[in-house]
């Protein structure tokens, strides 16, 4: 183990000098503006963020609370990623008007469409307040030390000015050591202004999902709408489109391998600074049960769908929500493995108490917490995600909640209504008769692969597959919570507001139902058995993770750190680059629409190609979006280090103009939520040049590039 450790104090300093080079998720008050130049930025720090006059942050927007979007004209024009606005394109799609499949254009401005509901939030400022936060908090232990920080929090948003329209968000950072304020500016009139169709906005869908080489135009357009004194407004017909302080020129020039980006969005999470025993933890056991439990999933919807078309267009939406963070872990295990995620993290640590004693204790006391977790942690991630993957479970967890929440006394006349809808959604694509197959398997996985401790009495009877399958087909048949029994008269999937009609008839039934009682078992058992010590344990991890952090930052003085994401405003830079994830295997950082062609299956849900499209590339109707190759250039990949809410962010070169938008990462560097390692992370962006070429060639809707600053 010395020997290890003065190893690594001997090779981490270049270790950290090259990390340092790339990714990273800055504040962006506190961005390394020489590093930036020295990669090859033009601008300067004060041109990306700045509270007293128009920046770049001020054409950077979180789109309705979890993606990102920009704004690239002067009338308000948004751009953002399909898989961001498909709530919106789906919304207004009927089956005579299928904007999914047909993709939508507005011809003008009057041709816009409302989102009730979805909002876009500006960033004003952005001020740390460590001190005002944390004032008096020296002595505190839990449960007081959050109390007194909650009431802190509540006494500086108090005591700030802002307008109707505006809100002030205290975040914690490096896990408590840090806090900063932020004061956002809400818009909520927003429009639909474009949409490619499915086969061009989510070509390659589950297939492609995290995966290099990528030929999917991910992007749609909306718009801001303001009053007549450009300020946020509800929508009204009287509104006008918002005035921006900036936004973004587009460029139309090529890339080259090695040319400056940055990405500015609002990621969502990321935990870069845990122990090795928590990243390991997550290699060989978290994420593998994770998977395993949605590997059974998958199989026996696969299998189904497959066999039938009515199942693959009910489950397909679904099937893709279960398959994305599947891939992920996968990648993400591999990745961890690949690039010796753990003995990183242990040389690390080696070198931080080579250097500070004190830290020494506090590692040993997270391996002990880590490894007194382990269990419960096991047994938290097995339950959560077959609940959540055995769908009658889901279900009949549902009905728990809504019996508790009549039992409590807080279900009124507008939350039933809730209740309903949500369920009458739930149902609409559901199927019993599959999901009985699936949740049978899962009960095996979960008997087969749990302590005895954690499993409910008899438990031991859900161990082989094939007996399951028909005493889980048996309740089903037996069960209200699966429509396939009435109760009041009606079945839940076909008349729920006559299911609903006796509420005391109801809960009776449902307290009797096979499915709810199985499901309350495993529940019980789970509070009992895992839940509170797990929770407790996460508690003390916490509390200590904080020192952790704080004895990093303290001692070791060559490294700057950036905080984890927290869906606040984050830029990241480095370099355009290709990959070589695998041994012989080389990727470069450019696809094209050649690749969209070889790729076309006629028909397929994943693969087929509008005609136009393919007629385009025919005629070779590039215009000036094509790059040096002949070939219009449809995504690039580069070293930005991004995560979930990244989604639609923008991908600007060094002078700060936009040449792509933000979609994926690269399945190969899935673990950089965990440890970015730069040469197997790659974010993957749509080329605005494709962009560009899909609004004017293919949707015919020049009079939004007349709207832009296009930069050739």
């Amino acid at each position: 183990m010395t020997k290890k450790i003065l190893l690594s104090v001997f090779l981490l300093p270049a270790a950290m000098a090259f990390a340092q080079q790339y990714g990273g998720m800055w504040i962006p008050t506190e961005l390394n503006e020489k590093e930036m130049k020295d990669l090859g930025m033009k601008i300067s720090a004060k041109d990306i963020f700045n509270p007293q006059k128009a920046s770049i942050k001020d054409a950077v927007v979180q789109f309705n609370g979890g993606c990102t979007a920009e704004i690239i004209s002067p009338k308000g024009l948004l751009l953002t990623n399909h898989h961001c606005g498909y709530g919106q394109i789906q919304a207004h799609s009927t089956v005579e008007n299928d904007l999914l499949s047909n993709g939508f254009w507005a011809k003008n401005m009057t041709g816009e469409l409302a989102n009730p509901g979805v909002t876009v939030d500006f960033i004003v400022d952005i001020k740390e307040v460590t001190n005002q936060i944390l004032e008096g908090t020296d002595k505190l232990t839990e449960p007081e030390l959050s109390k007194q920080i909650a009431k802190n929090i509540e006494v500086y948003k108090n005591s700030q000015k802002t307008d109707p329209y505006q809100s002030i968000s205290v975040k914690s950072m490096y896990y408590g050591n840090k806090y900063y304020a932020y004061t956002i500016e809400t818009f909520k009139d927003i429009r639909l202004v474009g949409a490619p169709p499915q086969s061009i906005g989510k070509f390659g869908s589950d297939t492609d999902n995290w995966v290099w080489p990528r030929h999917t135009g991910d992007f749609s357009m909306f718009r801001i709408y303001a009053d007549k004194n450009n300020k946020p407004a509800e929508y009204s017909k009287d509104n006008v489109p918002y005035v921006p302080k900036h936004y973004l020129p587009v460029s139309i020039k090529d890339k080259n391998e090695n040319d400056f980006t940055f990405v500015f969005g609002f990621p969502g999470r990321t935990t870069e600074y845990l122990p090795a025993i928590a990243v390991e933890k997550i290699m060989t056991e978290i994420d593998p049960a994770r998977i395993a439990v949605r590997d059974v999933a998958l199989k026996t919807l696969d299998e189904k769908m497959r066999a039938d078309n009515a199942t693959r267009i009910k489950y397909a939406s679904k099937y893709a929500s279960v398959a994305n963070y599947w891939k992920k872990w996968i990648g993400e295990v591999e990745g961890l493995k690949k690039s010796n995620a753990v003995q990183k993290k242990v040389m690390y640590e080696g070198s931080l108490i080579a250097k500070n004693h004190e830290i020494k204790p506090t590692i040993n006391q997270l391996n002990k917490l880590y490894n007194d977790q382990a269990p419960y942690a096991l047994n938290n991630a097995y339950y959560t995600e077959v609940i959540r993957n055995a769908e009658t479970l889901k279900l009949a967890g549902d009905y728990y909640y809504y019996i508790s929440a009549v039992e409590a006394g807080r279900m009124d006349e507008k939350e039933l209504a809730k209740v309903k809808n949500r369920l009458s959604s739930f149902y609409k694509d559901y199927s019993a008769e599959l999901d009985a197959k699936v949740t049978a398997k899962l009960l095996a996985l979960y008997a087969n692969k749990t302590a005895p401790q954690f499993l409910p009495a008899g438990f031991d009877k859900f161990k082989n597959e094939a007996q399951n399958i028909q005493t889980i087909e048996e309740a089903s048949k037996n069960s209200i919570i699966t429509g396939r029994t009435a109760v009041n008269g009606a079945s839940l999937t076909a008349d729920i507001d006559k299911a609903f009609s006796n509420q005391d008839k109801l809960i009776k039934t449902l307290k009797k139902d096979p499915v709810y009682q199985l499901y309350v078992a495993m529940r019980d058992t789970y509070m009992k058995a895992a839940d509170p010590q797990f929770t407790s344990l996460q508690t003390k991890i916490d509390a200590l993770q904080k020192t952790f952090m704080a004895q990093q930052i303290a001692t070791d003085k060559d490294r700057k750190f950036f905080p984890d994401a927290n869906s606040t405003l984050r830029v990241t830079y480095g370099k355009v680059k290709g990959s070589s994830p695998r041994d012989a295997v080389s990727y470069d950082y450019q696809t094209h629409l050649a690749g969209v062609i070889e790729k076309y299956i006629p028909g397929d849900y994943e693969f087929d190609v509008p005609k136009k499209l393919i007629d385009l590339y025919n005629k070779k109707d590039y215009g000036n979006y094509k790059d040096k190759t002949g070939d219009v250039p449809v995504g690039f990949t580069a070293t930005n280090h991004t995560t979930g809410g990244n989604s639609g962010s923008p991908a600007l070169d060094a002078n700060g103009n936009l040449v792509g938008l933000n979609f994926d990462r690269q399945w190969e560097g899935t673990m950089s939520d965990i440890n970015y390692d730069p040469r197997f992370s790659r974010n993957i962006m749509v080329d605005t040049k494709y962009i560009l070429f899909i609004i004017d060639k293919f949707a015919d809707s020049k009079w939004l590039i007349d709207e832009m600053k296009i930069v050739k």
